[in-house]
């Protein structure tokens, strides 16, 4: 479990050089556990490994400031777990429904278990985003997203995918988004 923390931790690295995450930013994470271990998504989840990267996650968090959303699997519509704090600082609409390893995922059902205060929300609209095992986090992301590539692409077995946002480009070949100064 420790080389997933060192490449949990190198991947928050890469992304916050990229997209420095400060307290009004939302991450919004999907976490394949199964494929970390290199098995076929949503076959092998694990509670270790959930608790590895979860432990990671929440120690750069502390750091940083930033919140943080863990999208849950297919079965409960790629639903997420956060914070009460963050659902009602984003504004969020809540569902009912608790994540379970089997329908949910070992990841979110791990946060669910382990975050202050936690509530399901039906969806995000994120800052940044790491994809751990092909989890399709994209749904949950501002409309343009930008890839944001790591030094190494993979957590265990799995391969990661980071984006940040930024804002849309809008106008045409006069408009100026840059202020001269």
């Amino acid at each position: 479990m420790e080389y997933i923390r060192k490449e949990t931790a190198a991947v928050l690295v890469d992304l916050h050089a990229s997209f420095p995450l400060h307290e009004k930013k939302l991450l919004v994470l999907g976490v394949s556990t199964s494929e970390v271990l290199g098995e076929h998504i949503g076959t092998n989840g694990s509670e270790q490994v959930a608790e590895a990267i979860f432990e990671t996650i929440c120690d750069f968090q502390r750091k940083h400031a930033f919140m943080v959303a863990f999208q849950c699997c297919e079965h409960l519509n790629r639903s997420l777990v956060v914070t009460r704090q963050t659902a009602d600082y984003f504004q969020l609409t809540e569902v009912a429904a608790v994540p379970v390893r089997h329908a949910g995922g070992a990841m979110a059902s791990y946060a669910y278990r382990h975050l202050q205060d936690p509530i399901l929300v039906e969806s995000v609209v994120a800052d940044a985003g790491i994809d751990i095992g092909s989890t399709l986090i994209g749904m949950h992301l501002k409309p343009v997203a930008v890839p944001v590539r790591a030094q190494s692409p993979f957590i265990g077995k799995a391969h990661v995918t980071m984006a940040m946002t930024r804002p849309k480009l809008i106008g045409g070949s006069r408009a100026v988004y840059v202020v001269e100064t």
